[in-house]
């Protein structure tokens, strides 16, 4: 096993994948998941790709990600809200919970802490 790994998507089968229905608020978004890595103790990394629409988030995982191109809108319970393009970082944790939306098609890179 090495002790290095580079974070891409070729050679791996995205899986597919929505919101659950009941949190879906409009459109109809689709994700494309690539799971580069799972770590013992519940440590997940790779990319998620997002199709147009927005859903209820909520969160129970630590996740921190990094907007590689599209647009999202993420907006806490509060109402705080954050316009995502290529290039933002975030790290959203357990307990949070707002909306996301996709206004164009998004990709990030993330890191999940179960």
């Amino acid at each position: 096993m090495t002790t290095y790994l580079r974070l891409g998507q070729d050679g791996i089968e995205p899986e597919a994948g929505a919101p659950a229905d009941d949190r879906v608020l409009s459109g109809a978004p689709k994700f494309r998941t690539w799971n580069v890595e799972e770590a013992d103790g519940g440590l997940y990394a790779g990319i998620w790709e997002a199709t147009p629409g927005k859903w209820q988030i909520v969160y129970d995982e630590w996740e921190y990600f990094h907007i590689l191109s599209g647009y999202s809108v993420v907006t806490a319970e509060n109402g705080e809200t954050f316009h995502l393009r290529a290039g933002d970082r975030m790290i959203l944790r357990p307990g949070f919970k707002g909306t996301w939306e996709v206004i164009e098609t998004t990709r990030k890179d993330y890191v999940i802490r179960l």
